[in-house]
């Protein structure tokens, strides 16, 4: 997909894969509207919608409790909005809101009329913004006035010259900068719904035009964009719905920012599939989320590996809070422990479901209803296609295909305990990159996503995979991706730095932390307070800020030169 100021519905899948994939069933031909006009229809006045308990320390907005219609005629509102605004169909809408109505709104607002959300982290800051926003072409920006102390909207108008295509910046809250639309004043104006229904009608949404474009945190120094459409978006959440088998009777309480993989797919257009209730909650904050379990009688979340095995070890914690109501929870981002899921499972009776993902769309899980067992749920993921005799509940064993590659034959991998680049094909993939033709293919040949992921087969019949290792040198921090080249091409403009790696280092809590280990410049002397005051002032996100700092007269290399960062880590601990 080629970003460009046109406006028109911008389809990502060819249409050999779109037949193949809708005839076979994989492929339902919906969009997220048509499921949101489905749930309006089955149960208008139905609670839908919950924001954070703490949305005051958030936004300078009330805390909203909303129906299916209610958010119906929110989105229509904010549609006609946007319309008026001049935005349409194909157009790029960059989006840095926290998980609140407001976001769920704006997302179904835009889809309701073909704009393309591109959806950043809160932590982002103007770095981010004009590097994202340049490779996008944004064409207009929602946030708020304030997110925390933050003044947003008007840290997002400084830089607007920096971003050609950017040319209408919307927010919400009080005290609105000059130069910014004050969406909530707007969404309040009359508006005539028939003038929505015409635009739609006369430009309607297909099942492959692109609906959001998120951004990988790999590698590399810069984030590649991952555009998606209805169709696999809502591929995904089907297996995400089936994993916990979510009912309409289900309450979900979703922690993760609603800006990639594990934010849209692990709970919110689930959500949408099965019209029960989201419980939205941001930033992460263990008193409020235990709360929030008990007094909206939580039935399904979705918390980071490092977050569960710290609250098994907080058994004072978990005393004095109900969680009677909660039989199942969802993680991932992180391999699991089994001592983690066995206690959730003996101590509590809740089965953790094991995720593995990416935002190219990796999709494999483990439940508690084909793997019983903590240790093999913990550790493994299903074998899709292989010829075990294991028969797999979810749908993704029908439409997946997967192969293990030997990463330096090319040969394909079929004996046990033999490590291979898992390669997968799948109705859950993506379409490409965003300026695809500028960038490295990520299939093979054969058509098959090169996850970068390397898995061993494992089980007595063979029916397992076993994740080995991270591609690359990811730092999963807390849950949130952070990019080591994208910090070791910044810390190098440091003047007093010579030469510097960005490696993880293990934390109880947070899963990793970033260390950066620095030859400085010689004579120079380096403190982990100038390096973060370098990033500071180049205004980037502020979760990627090391938290160590290592000082080496050299760095270890191999015999062509290239860091071993592997050894880095392992000296770290």
């Amino acid at each position: 997909m080629e970003a460009g100021a046109s406006t028109g519905a911008r389809r990502l899948h060819p249409p050999e894969r779109v037949a193949e994939y809708t005839a076979a069933g994989w492929w339902e031909g919906a969009t997220v509207d048509s499921l949101l006009r489905a749930r309006v229809r089955e149960h208008p006045g139905r609670p839908a919608l919950v924001d954070p308990l703490n949305k005051a320390d958030l936004v300078d907005s009330p805390p909203l409790r909303l129906t299916w219609a209610e958010i119906d005629a929110e989105a229509d509102r904010l549609a006609a909005v946007l319309l008026r605004h001049g935005l349409g169909q194909g157009d790029v809408l960059g989006v840095q809101l926290p998980n609140t109505a407001e976001q769920v709104c704006v997302y179904l607002a835009c889809w309701r009329i073909g704009v393309i959300v591109s959806p950043l982290p809160v932590q982002y800051r103007e770095h981010e913004t004009v590097q994202l926003g340049r490779l996008a072409s944004f064409d207009a920006f929602v946030t708020a006035s304030r997110i925390g102390v933050r003044r947003v909207a008007a840290d997002v108008l400084a830089v607007r010259d920096r971003i050609p295509s950017l040319r209408l910046v919307l927010a919400y809250g009080t005290d609105v900068p000059a130069g910014a639309v004050a969406l909530a004043d707007e969404a309040a104006l009359p508006y005539d719904p028939a003038a929505v229904s015409a635009y739609t009608g006369a430009h309607p949404a297909g099942p492959n035009d692109c609906v959001t474009i998120c951004w990988t945190s790999g590698t590399e120094s810069t984030p590649k964009g991952v555009p998606r459409c209805h169709n696999d978006w809502l591929a995904i959440a089907r297996t995400c719905a089936e994993a916990p088998r979510m009912t309409s009777d289900d309450v979900l309480l979703n922690p993760f920012p609603m800006v990639n993989m594990a934010g849209f797919a692990g709970l919110f257009l689930p959500w949408l599939r099965v019209g029960c209730v989201l419980v939205q909650h941001h930033p992460f904050d263990l008193p409020v989320f235990l709360r929030q379990i008990a007094e909206e009688h939580v039935t399904y979340t979705v918390a980071p590996p490092a977050v569960l095995t710290m609250l098994l070890a907080r058994e004072d914690l978990l005393a004095a809070t109900d969680l009677s109501s909660l039989t199942r929870i969802g993680s991932g981002s992180a391999p699991l422990s089994e001592a983690m899921v066995r206690g959730w499972q003996e101590r509590h009776g809740i089965g953790v479901i094991n995720f593995f993902g990416s935002n190219e769309g990796t999709g494999m899980l483990t439940d508690p209803y084909d793997v019983p067992d903590p240790a093999d749920r913990a550790r493994y993921f299903p074998r899709y296609g292989a010829a075990s005799g294991v028969r797999w509940s979810t749908l993704a064993a029908d439409w997946t295909s997967l192969r293990l590659v030997d990463p330096a034959t090319g040969a394909d991998i079929e004996e046990p305990g033999v490590p291979g680049e898992l390669r997968i094909k799948s109705p859950q993939v993506f379409a490409g990159y965003l300026h695809g033709s500028r960038l490295p293919s990520p299939f093979d040949a054969s058509g098959y996503l090169r996850t970068g992921d390397l898995f061993e087969i494992a089980g007595a019949r063979g029916e397992f995979l076993r994740y080995v290792d991270r591609a690359g040198d990811l730092i999963v921090r807390g849950g949130m991706n952070i990019a080591p080249a994208e910090l070791e091409h910044l810390l190098s403009g440091h003047p007093a730095v010579a030469e510097v790696a960005v490696v993880a280092c293990p934390d109880a809590v947070l899963g990793e932390r970033v260390c950066a280990v620095v030859v400085p410049e010689q004579g120079a002397v380096v403190t982990l307070a100038d390096l973060t005051g370098h990033l500071r002032e180049l205004r980037i996100a502020s979760y990627k800020l090391p938290e160590r700092l290592e000082v080496r007269g050299a760095l270890p290399r191999n015999p062509v030169g290239k860091v071993l960062k592997r050894t880095l880590r392992e000296e770290l601990g």
